[in-house]
């Protein structure tokens, strides 16, 4: 059976067909667009701050600073030096003493003794010298009036002349005896403080042996040693400044006191000596100490807090041009307790305080 379509109808059903169709691509189109990634909208880096101090121009001069120890101008461990029992001390540790003072002094018994025999000895020779001297001279008035023979008188000359001769060895035995009962009381050497002494009595003591430690402390030596390339620039007498590493004691009035002109052979530096000047006793000897040796002419440098240098692949500061960060090479010349005087190619006006070490040229920052 055929059936038979109206023209309303037809219109109808191609209405829906297309308005389906529709329907099916916009789903589409929304499935598409749900699928698709999100692309992040970049978003600029925090810009890093930094904190810049101010540097002060000063006028200063190269220097070196160098360490070394604070020796005494003088010192000396002190014995007797001829034995015996200690029967005495005299002075005590830190006592102040003076060139000839009596530090200690032995048992001089046995010593007495020998200085008696010695002079008796002496008085004896005198004794037989005068007789073989009358002898002689009696034989030569004889020999002349022909009462005793040319050998007789020769021979009483020679007598006398013998005599005479132990008259000499008996005083030198008696000079000798002398000599070592003043050696059973020791005396210092020199003027200074003693650092170590016996504490009791009673004990032998050999000749030569150590009892006391004298030293010197009013002048003190610092031993240093400087490059082979410094030496030149240094002269003895100049003024250097030396502080205590372990205190804080200093002086601007030590002075180079000796450059020697050869190398230590383990170092291969050059030793090099300052006189410290210590009358206050403001130093203690054998501690280190700290030393700015002057190297050059006073020039126009800058003042910068030790905390702003950095010394990665050189000395070096950072300073901020154009909102940029710049590192300028410097040459330290002083190093302070808190800040370092430096030397750069161009006059610093500030430059960045504890910088980090992620600071690298040309990196943007913002000042705090």
């Amino acid at each position: 059976m055929n059936s038979t379509w109206k023209p309303s109808a037809l219109r109808a059903l191609a209405a829906f067909g297309l308005a389906a169709a529709a329907l099916s691509l916009s789903a589409c189109q929304k499935a598409d667009a749900s699928s698709a990634p999100t692309v992040p909208v970049a978003t600029p880096e925090a810009t890093p701050a930094v904190k810049v101090v101010a540097a002060r121009t000063v006028q200063a001069a190269p220097s070196e600073q160098v360490t070394g120890t604070l020796f005494p101008a003088q010192g000396l461990q002190v014995g007797f030096e001829v034995g015996g029992r200690l029967a005495a001390v005299k002075v005590t540790k830190g006592q102040v003493v003076k060139k000839g003072d009596v530090l200690a002094q032995l048992d001089s018994e046995i010593s007495d003794a020998q200085v008696a025999g010695a002079e008796a000895a002496v008085a004896a020779a005198e004794a037989a010298a005068g007789m073989a001297a009358d002898v002689a001279a009696r034989n030569v008035k004889l020999q002349q009036e022909g009462g005793v023979s040319d050998l007789q008188n020769r021979s009483s000359t020679a007598t006398a002349a013998q005599a005479q001769a132990q008259v000499l060895a008996a005083k030198a035995q008696l000079a000798q005896a002398r000599a070592a009962r003043r050696r059973h009381e020791l005396r210092a050497p020199f003027a200074g403080t003693i650092i170590d002494a016996p504490e009791q009595t009673g004990a032998t003591v050999a000749p030569g042996t150590p009892l006391f430690t004298l030293e010197h402390l009013d002048t003190l030596l610092l031993k240093t040693t400087v490059a082979e390339s410094m030496r030149s620039r240094l002269k003895p007498g100049v003024k250097v400044r030396v502080e205590s590493i372990g205190a804080r004691a200093s002086t601007e009035e030590a002075v180079v006191r000796t450059v020697l002109p050869s190398a230590d052979a383990a170092t291969r530096r050059v030793p090099v000596e300052l006189a410290v000047p210590n009358a206050d006793g403001r130093f203690v000897a054998h501690t280190l100490a700290r030393a700015v040796l002057p190297m050059g002419e006073s020039q126009s440098a800058q003042v910068v807090p030790g905390t702003a240098l950095s010394s990665s692949n050189g000395d070096h500061v950072w300073v901020v041009t154009g909102g940029e960060v710049r590192r300028v090479d410097v040459q330290v010349l002083e190093r302070r307790e808190r800040e370092v005087v430096v030397l750069a190619s161009s006059p610093l006006e500030s430059v960045i305080d504890y910088p980090t070490p992620g600071l690298a040229q040309g990196t943007r920052v913002s000042v705090k």
